[in-house]
């Protein structure tokens, strides 16, 4: 149950977007401070809209605070370290490894390697060190795994 409500948080996460200008979402360069006051917004807007869904009780709190950060600074609550709940802590990995290495308005996406460096990086600060290291193991093996498939369906 709990793998099945992680999968269903992290295809839900950002559903509070759909309160967000479009204009905003869709800029091709760097957001004003006003303009990113409004992107922070997008946590409570899914919460909000999940609520009225009893089934969704449970991935709530991972959707809400998926921006919360280790040290403090995220949001919207400004948690720190285990305050964030468990699957919000594995959620804001996935989420910025997918925001890293997907193509934006604003760039394109960054190399596996490099993604890999800011994770590392940002382990103890945005990232729960303990997740951040299961993360870089697990996406290394994977991606390693997926290379070897697809060199063995060259051959």
């Amino acid at each position: 149950n709990d793998i099945k409500d992680l999968r269903l948080a992290g295809l839900l996460h950002d559903i509070g977007k759909i309160g967000i200008d479009e204009s905003i979402l869709r800029k091709p360069g760097k957001l004003t401070n006003a303009e990113f006051q409004e992107i922070k917004k997008h946590p409570v807007f899914a919460a909000n809209i999940l609520e009225t869904i009893p089934q969704m009780k449970e991935i709530i709190p991972a959707i809400r605070h998926h921006h919360e950060r280790y040290d403090g600074n995220g949001y919207p609550d400004g948690l720190k370290d285990n305050d964030i709940p468990y699957f919000a802590r594995i959620l804001s990995v996935a989420d910025t490894f997918d925001a890293m290495s997907s193509d934006r308005p604003y760039r394109a996406p960054l190399p596996f390697d490099m993604c890999l460096l800011e994770i590392k990086k940002c382990s103890g600060t945005q990232f729960d060190p303990e997740i951040s290291d299961a993360a870089l193991k697990a996406l290394k093996k994977y991606f390693t795994s997926e290379k070897n498939t697809k060199k063995e369906k060259e051959n």
